[in-house]
């Protein structure tokens, strides 16, 4: 069947046209078409190439009872995003491509949008040997040990040579661990007024400094998760200005939100912690200029117990559900973001930076699509996530846009009109899309 999506207004090429866009229930994408069974009048809506989110966690394997491949991805085709980049903090972790084959397993039987392993850069991500990272190269997305920075230089310098020979990524997790001293929020005006102990924001830039003087020797390219302060903007700033292979993300939570917002709950306890107002301008202003590349939503679902301990709680939010609505009515609504710069860094610039095909509303190109509404009016509400987890620090905000639906591969995989999710597993074609 053909999904024909009528006087659409699409982005392409970084602007907004109209037209029609016919979809076949195959892998491309064409253009114009004839009525068929599916065919919806998009007149009101938005077309656009699928969202990307390059940093997630899905869990499987090792700890399903967070969430699974199928939860997880469940939860990305709700929020709009046609593929995830998934973290390798689990059990096997993938060090060896013998370690990655239960995940990969997982994604072949149970993904309904295309799911793309990251492999570990040291074994056990423990930072003492390097990973196989030669083997794993063709079924990987890219090498990061997320959750544990890599503490030791000349294990990141090694890292670095070898992913610059196989021609992939270094994604790091940025922590000093000699600079923690047991924070577990930002060391800001909250810590100090509620009694928390905090992290320092040179836990963070601190190894991106390092990092990026190996950059320098080795020329790998190397992109920087979670950014959250200041100080790291303008190290990466000053970095691309020198024209090193550098690029960044950051998170819904960090651009929306500042210390001045926390409570003792576990839906505010991430890592890197929300910072202060001024970190989080720095961030919007980093977006505005093109240093932050990315937005991704280190989707990071928990059980409730695990976040029921305030902000001593386990490290980690959900965020593929209602990254795209709550962006777009906090950042572009108020005229804060132009529409074009949020949707670069959602769909755009993540395929570019991970080198990953589609990203084009064209003939022949890959039919992985999201249709936006942008007059919906709803309330997030986590207890109809599809995600296992459901800490969130959105949850009951208003918003006025949401995802209507989503299109991976040539397949309805999720509409907003009935919820539907399409039962049937989208193969995660690994060999053409990686």
């Amino acid at each position: 069947m053909t999904a024909i999506l009528k006087n659409a207004q699409m982005f392409r090429h970084g602007v907004f046209s109209r037209g029609d866009v016919s979809a076949d229930m195959g892998p491309r994408v064409s253009r114009g078409g004839s009525d068929s069974p599916f065919s919806v009048d998009a007149s009101s809506f938005v077309i656009l190439p699928g969202f990307v989110d390059v940093h997630v966690h899905l869990r499987e394997p090792g700890f399903s009872y967070k969430e699974t491949i199928r939860t997880g991805s469940l939860a990305a085709a709700h929020g709009g995003y046609t593929a995830v980049c998934a973290m390798p903090n689990l059990n096997p972790v993938p060090d060896s491509l013998e370690h990655l084959q239960p995940e990969l397993e997982a994604i072949r039987h149970d993904a309904v949008v295309r799911v793309l392993p990251y492999g570990a850069i040291t074994r056990g991500e423990q930072g003492e040997a390097l990973a196989e990272l030669e083997a794993m190269a063709p079924y990987v997305v890219a090498f990061s040990d997320d959750g544990k920075g890599v503490q030791n230089r000349n294990m990141m310098r090694w890292a670095m040579q070898e992913a610059k020979r196989l021609g992939k990524l270094i994604v790091a997790h940025c922590e000093d661990n000699t600079l923690l001293h047991g924070g577990y929020i930002h060391d800001g005006a909250y810590a100090r007024a509620h009694g928390h102990r905090g992290i320092c924001s040179e836990s963070e830039w601190r190894p991106i400094q390092r990092d990026l003087e190996l950059v320098r020797e080795t020329g790998c390219r190397y992109h920087v998760c979670h950014v959250s302060t200041k100080e790291s903007v303008a190290l990466i700033r000053k970095a691309k200005a020198e024209g090193l292979p550098v690029s960044c993300e950051t998170g819904p939570h960090y651009l929306i939100l500042c210390d001045e917002d926390l409570m003792d709950d576990g839906r505010f306890k991430m890592n890197p912690p929300i910072r202060s107002a001024a970190d989080r301008d720095a961030l919007i202003e980093g977006l505005l200029d093109g240093t932050i590349d990315c937005i991704a939503t280190d989707h990071a679902p928990h059980s409730a117990e695990e976040k029921s301990r305030g902000l001593r709680s386990l490290n980690g939010i959900v965020g593929l559900e209602c990254a795209f609505p709550v962006l777009y009515t906090e950042l572009v609504e108020p005229g804060i973001v132009p529409f074009a710069t949020l949707l670069n860094a959602l769909c755009v610039n993540p395929r570019r930076l991970f080198r990953l095909p589609g990203g084009k509303i064209e003939a022949g190109e890959i039919a992985d699509l999201t249709v936006l509404d942008l007059n919906w009016p709803h309330a997030i509400d986590s207890t109809l996530f599809f995600s296992q987890g459901r800490s969130t620090p959105f949850d009951g905000w208003t918003v006025t846009a949401g995802v209507d639906k989503t299109i991976c591969n040539g397949n309805l995989v999720y509409t907003a009109s009935s919820r539907n999710i399409n039962k049937t597993p989208i193969p995660p074609c690994q060999e053409d899309y990686l």
